[in-house]
Parts: structure tokens; C-alpha cells; sequence
């Protein structure tokens, strides 16, 4: 082999060797692109993780919320329906004791009446007996010569 030949064997694998450490540095810096893009990709999963759990926590919260809600509502109904038939039940007992008090009064009245009537009647019969007795008394006397 000659010099200039060694010469262009040596600038070849000089060659060689600069594309070998090229390749090198390219497949360290894809690498680490690789690294840093499953980095990035990861970052982004856990963020999309910790974003879908603070939703789903906040989503329970105003689910627990909305069903306190409701219980409250269907306690506050129901409370209110009871407290109104109560009221109800209230209302038709004390209906029930002033129609018996009016019926009653209405009797007490009736009887009244019947005891005035009677009583009416009886003062008009002494009133008849007593004019009778009057007139008779007084043709009595009326006959009897003077």
C-alpha cells in the first residue's frame, strides 16, 4: 500500500469514525427526544388524570349535594303534608263540635220555644177562665135586682 493510498484509507475510516460518532449523537439526541416526548406525554396523561379526578370529585360533590337537595325537599313536603292534615283533622274536629253545638242550641231553642208556646197557652186559657169567671160574676150581679 502506498502512502497516498494509507492516506485515503486513513481519511475514510477518519470518515467512518466522524459518521459512526454522527450516527452516535443522532441516535442520543433521538433518544433523548424520545425520552423527552414520553416525558411530555406522561406529563400530559397525569395532568388529564388529576383534571378527570377533580372533576369526578366535583361531580360527586354536586350529585351528594343535589340528593341533600332533594331529601331536604321531600322532608320540608312531608312535613308540610303532615302538618296540614293535622290541620285538616284540626279544622273538622272543631266543625264537627259547632254543629253539635248548633244542633244543640237549635234543640235548646226548639224547646224553649215549645216551653213559651205552652206557657203562652196556658196564660191565654187562665186569661179565658178568668174573663169567663168575670162575666159570669158580672151577669151575676147584672140579674140580681138592685
Amino acid at each position: 500500500m502506498t502512502a497516498s493510498q494509507t492516506d485515503e484509507l486513513e481519511l475514510a475510516n477518519a470518515e467512518v469514525r466522524d459518521l459512526k460518532r454522527a450516527i452516535a449523537a443522532l441516535r442520543d439526541e433521538l433518544e433523548r427526544a424520545r425520552d423527552e416526548r414520553e416525558r411530555a406525554v406522561q406529563q400530559a396523561f397525569a395532568t388529564g388524570q388529576g383534571e378527570i379526578q377533580q372533576l369526578k370529585d366535583t361531580i360527586a360533590t354536586l350529585r351528594n349535594e343535589l340528593e341533600k337537595s332533594r331529601l331536604e325537599k321531600d322532608n320540608a313536603v312531608s312535613t308540610a303534608i303532615a302538618t296540614a292534615q293535622d290541620e285538616i283533622s284540626q279544622l273538622r274536629a272543631t266543625a264537627g263540635s259547632l254543629r253539635e253545638a248548633l244542633e244543640s242550641a237549635h234543640v235548646d231553642h226548639g224547646n224553649a220555644l215549645v216551653r213559651k208556646e205552652k206557657l203562652h197557652a196556658e196564660e191565654k186559657t187562665e186569661f179565658h177562665d178568668t174573663v169567663r169567671a168575670l162575666r159570669e160574676q158580672l151577669e151575676a150581679q147584672n140579674r140580681k135586682p138592685l
